[in-house]
């Protein structure tokens, strides 16, 4: 009973260690959203569709309130985006972003994520050419076909639309995020966004397999403990758990 308990009091800190890392990165975000375009979310669709993500990953109102105080204010914190590209275990690919309020640590502890996991940082560019930059927008329906009308009415450039068991997702350029979310949102009213972000997608996928698994997850888990990292994306395909 006494190492059972030990366990679950350990899985409760790092589950509680892990809510703190994310209201910390989504204060962050939303911070830096709304310093940048305005802390009103009716006229800033990035702030509000990122306000929209947080709740959803059950991120308190306060961390979000305080934020948006914050860039209310005069003066606060600089933050400046980073992205450090490179090849990770396994030589699959991977893109770290980052917010920072200081380059040269937030390079150095990123660095040391890859070249303690026998992986290698590489130059702008190195491997984003690989990655389709895109605004992601799914929601329930049915009819592609009106979609793709409205987008093509709001002059947005529609890189894909997919339509399955009743959601439909929109793939365009990350530059027309703003353009497209306005466009469904005057079109179809008050969606209710599974999917509302701006990622990066490979376009072609590297198996891992043997040594190179474990080394992965622990080069992932590394950097997500990174305060200033916001996102990592990569290429990696892992094997099916048994």
């Amino acid at each position: 009973m006494g190492r059972a308990f030990q366990n679950r009091k350990e899985s409760m800190a790092k589950t509680a260690d892990a809510k703190t890392k994310v209201y910390s990165k989504y204060g962050r975000e939303i911070y830096v959203c709304a310093k940048a375009g305005g802390t009103d979310p009716s006229g800033n669709l990035t702030l509000r569709g990122l306000i929209d993500k947080a709740k959803k990953d059950q991120v308190p109102s306060h961390v979000i309130d305080k934020a948006l105080d914050k860039a209310k204010g005069s003066g606060g914190e600089d933050f400046s985006a980073a992205r450090y590209e490179g090849f990770g275990p396994g030589n699959c690919m991977v893109i770290v972003e980052c917010l920072t309020d200081n380059p040269n640590r937030t390079f150095g502890d990123v660095r040391g994520c890859f070249t303690k996991t026998k992986s290698k940082i590489g130059t702008q560019g190195a491997v984003s050419h690989m990655f389709d930059h895109c605004a992601i927008f799914a929601f329930a329906g049915e009819d592609e076909e009106a979609v793709l009308e409205a987008l093509m009415e709001a002059d947005v450039d529609v890189t894909d639309i997919e339509n399955e068991a009743g959601h439909i997702t929109v793939f365009a350029p990350h530059t027309e995020y703003a353009k497209a979310k306005q466009a469904l949102i005057d079109a179809f009213g008050e969606l209710e966004f599974e999917a509302d972000e701006i990622q990066f997608l490979p376009q072609t996928h590297t198996p891992l397999e043997g040594d190179d698994v474990a080394l992965f997850e622990r080069f992932i888990d590394m950097l997500n403990d990174l305060d200033d990292v916001q996102n990592v994306y990569h290429n990696a395909e892992l094997p099916e758990r048994a």
